[in-house]
């Protein structure tokens, strides 16, 4: 067997079938343990988890806060930080929120902001049509053209 150092009693590692695993330079093996996820609470699990810190306090209990974090699994942080969202914009306010840039109009947002360009674009038709037609009337008057008559007009 090929030695990785000049340590006679260091030998490369044999996997679990008795082959040699394969070592990246430093001499560790390149096996990688997969990244672990990152933990996400619903609104429903992070009030309980505030109800109980709560009521923990409110026990007077010494330590009673400090073991409810550690059976939950959480920082202090975690508990300050859901307590300022839940004060700011109550129970709505601890559900799970879209990571990035939010976004600057929602769908009636955007239908409004669509419709209001439309009716600009369209007041400044009617402005030049309304321009033309009174241009139109002049040059009548001054070629002395008759304008006919309608008994429907639309103003």
């Amino acid at each position: 067997m090929p030695k990785l150092s000049h340590d006679p009693n260091h030998e490369i590692p044999l996997d679990d079938e008795g082959k040699q695993r394969d070592l990246a330079v430093s001499g560790a093996s390149t096996e990688s343990v997969a990244p672990g996820s990152r933990r996400r609470f619903t609104a429903s699990e992070k009030l309980r988890v505030v109800r109980a810190a709560d009521a923990a306090v409110a026990s007077g209990e010494r330590g009673a806060l400090q073991a409810l974090l550690r059976r939950e699994g959480l920082y202090n942080s975690h508990l300050t930080s859901w307590r300022g969202q839940l004060a700011m914009g109550g129970a709505g306010a601890l559900a799970p929120q879209k990571p990035g840039r939010k976004p600057k109009l929602d769908e009636q947002g955007r239908q409004l902001l669509a419709l209001t360009k439309r009716n600009a674009v369209l007041e400044r038709k009617l402005h030049i049509a309304n321009a033309l037609i009174s241009l139109q009337k002049k040059a009548h008057e001054i070629l002395g053209i008759a304008l006919p008559e309608h008994d429907d007009e639309e103003s």
